[in-house]
């Protein structure tokens, strides 16, 4: 590993690391902003997430579809047929009925981030011993208990449920993404003394 000269060793992390750090810090600040805007305006929220969804599955029964022209087999066509076509549908359905589809995805949104919840725990159970670990702990935590949340209070909050979970665990991941930049900066300056 080569030295750090003195005089870089004065300015810092490098100029690669700063970028990096600097749109990594820009992107943490866009998840809390969309994090505020979706807890102030949870309905408008969650008829996004569930029109997005609906345009995801439309797109990927597209590419099943283009890939079954590709398929090498009888089987592999007949699959990729199959699934495309269950995505276009999904998809439809979303895009038609996206307040009946906003219940359905809650349900699946409150399993989702109760996964992220300990998929994060587990992480921090790995990098124990890494600076701002803790900060993975509290986002795992935080995260499961907000999944959690959605399993008390399904059906009745499918409107707001959506909005404010995704809106405060796209705050929190922003808040905990946000001190991992700053610890990674503190790292890289300490690196280069």
């Amino acid at each position: 590993m080569a030295t750090a000269s003195p005089v870089q060793s004065l300015q810092g992390p490098s100029p690669a690391t700063r970028k990096i750090t600097g749109w990594y810090i820009a992107a943490t600040a866009l998840f809390m902003v969309l994090g505020i805007f979706a807890i102030i305006e949870p309905a408008v929220a969650a008829l996004a997430v569930s029109r997005l969804v609906g345009w995801l599955l439309v797109f990927g029964g597209l590419v099943y579809l283009i890939g079954a022209c590709a398929g090498r087999g009888l089987k592999e066509v007949i699959f990729q047929l199959a699934i495309g076509i269950i995505y276009l549908i999904g998809g439809r359905y979303s895009l038609t009925h996206p307040h009946l589809a906003m219940a359905t995805l809650t349900l699946l949104l409150g399993a989702v981030i109760m996964a992220g919840g300990v998929a994060e725990i587990i992480s921090y159970l790995r990098l124990k011993s890494a600076d701002a670990s803790g900060w993975m702990l509290f986002n795992g935590i935080i995260r499961f208990f907000l999944g959690g949340m959605i399993w008390f209070h399904w059906p009745s909050s499918s409107v707001w449920a959506i909005g404010i979970l995704v809106g405060l665990t796209l705050l929190i991941t922003g808040m905990t993404r946000l001190m991992f930049a700053f610890t990674a900066r503190k790292l890289s300056r300490l690196e280069a003394r």
